[in-house]
């Protein structure tokens, strides 16, 4: 296979510029306002609960906002990217807003070798981002070496099942990509990204792969990870299915007709035995 890797990158390279600039990202409104939160993070604050004094790493964290948010509720944060120039723009975002947050770049399979295994409070991940790894198994591996014992993970994710939806069908839910975890790779050519820019991408292929939410679990469970809570929620915080949604007041979509079809994302956690 071509290497995903590389290609992914250099996707995201490109997109970190354009989403730091969007309207979509609100870098402003957190240089304005020093107790903003991404609408991702303040989404989840009844079931972060107190994070104050945690150490805590967010795993594929590109430009940051989200790592912000959880600094700005008192943890001890490190951000991972595999992105240079995400992590530019992340580290940008902080120093402008006086948050004190590593920002280290690695894979993320290899992350428990670029940070110090066994050492943090919350590994937290959220939305977009697991869709972006081949192997569900091996990111499970290194969210057990990175955390502590009774460490928590913390996912906001996107549903496998709207991952196997095809979002450019406006006339219904149509599932025609995986939801399975497979070998090959769903693979892309496009040269725009989810925000609201002028942008338009060079490096324009990229690869994705789905995981069904019984294998997350699964893969979890296998490493050593008690599940805690699972909630699937009818809402997620971008519009994925145009022309089949609306948006909420605090920046939530959801299906503008009967909302049960679909599952839309889902927060789960799990604590290290």
């Amino acid at each position: 296979m071509t290497d995903y890797l590389q290609l992914n990158k250099a996707n995201w390279d490109e997109r970190a510029p354009a989403h730091a600039a969007s309207p979509d990202y609100g870098v402003d409104a957190f240089l304005n306002d020093p107790q903003r939160l991404s609408e991702v993070v303040r989404f989840d604050l009844p079931r972060l609960g107190d994070i104050a004094g945690l150490h805590g790493v967010h795993l594929q964290c590109h430009i940051g906002t989200d790592t912000l948010s959880l600094a700005r509720l008192g943890a001890r944060m490190t951000g991972l990217d595999f992105s240079p120039a995400s992590l530019l723009q992340a580290r940008a975002l902080a120093r402008r807003c006086n948050v004190e947050i590593d920002f280290v770049e690695s894979e993320v399979y290899d992350a428990d070798k670029s940070l110090p295994a066994g050492t943090f409070d919350l590994v937290y991940t959220s939305i977009g981002a697991l869709n972006w790894l081949p192997r569900i198994d091996d990111w499970a591996r290194v969210v057990v070496a990175l955390l502590k014992p009774g460490g928590r993970l913390f996912i906001r994710e996107g549903h496998p099942m709207l991952w196997a939806v095809n979002e450019e069908r406006e006339d219904g839910l149509v599932i025609e990509y995986p939801y399975f975890e497979r070998a090959e790779p769903t693979e892309w050519d496009d040269d725009s990204t989810y925000v609201e820019t002028e942008t338009r991408l060079t490096a324009t292929r990229t690869y994705e792969w789905n995981h069904g939410l019984g294998e997350i679990i699964s893969a979890l469970l296998r490493h050593g990870l008690q599940l805690t809570a699972l909630e699937e929620h009818d809402s997620l915080p971008w519009e994925a299915l145009p022309g089949q949604m609306v948006v909420d007041g605090a920046g939530e979509w959801r299906l503008a007709r009967d909302r049960w079809r679909l599952p839309l994302s889902y927060t789960l956690q799990a604590v290290k035995r």
